[in-house]
């Protein structure tokens, strides 16, 4: 016979008579509820509908709202790693290898996140970066889970 205080000396079969008990008084209580005008209850609404359609008071339902919040482009021709040895060894002039091939398009980064590639161009003795190539908002967030 099992002890009540020591749940592990339990046989699996008593277990699962319980389980199966409650499964049926839950049902039983399911029931009762619907056919007792239970069914008039509504369940309590403590968090923020997130619809489609549901647009809280007030609120713009348009992108306005987001368009002057300020984020960091950046574009990497590219990326390497270097000891702090050598690192204190550059000075002016010194030549730094990356691993970025001439005539690749680089990255372009909004807040760290690629969101397109390009070439560099020259506008008015000024570098600018022509966009070739948009990554996809699936694509973006496949690249984040890597």
């Amino acid at each position: 016979m099992a002890d009540e205080n020591n749940p592990a000396e339990e046989n699996p079969e008593d277990i699962m008579d319980d389980w199966a008990a409650a499964l049926a008084e839950q049902e039983v209580a399911d029931s009762s509820g619907a056919t007792s005008g239970g069914s008039d209850a509504q369940p309590a609404n403590i968090f923020q509908s997130f619809d489609a359609n549901a647009v809280p008071a007030g609120a713009p339902n348009n992108i306005d709202m987001i368009l002057d919040i300020p984020v960091a482009l950046t574009v990497e021709l590219g990326r390497t790693k270097i000891a702090i040895r050598n690192l204190l060894q550059l000075a002016q002039g010194s030549v730094v290898e990356l691993d970025g091939l001439a005539g690749e398009p680089m990255d372009v980064l909004v807040n760290g996140c690629l969101i397109a590639q390009g070439e560099v161009v020259v506008v008015n003795e000024k570098f600018g970066i022509r966009l070739t190539d948009i990554i996809t908002p699936a694509e973006r967030i496949r690249r984040l889970h890597k």
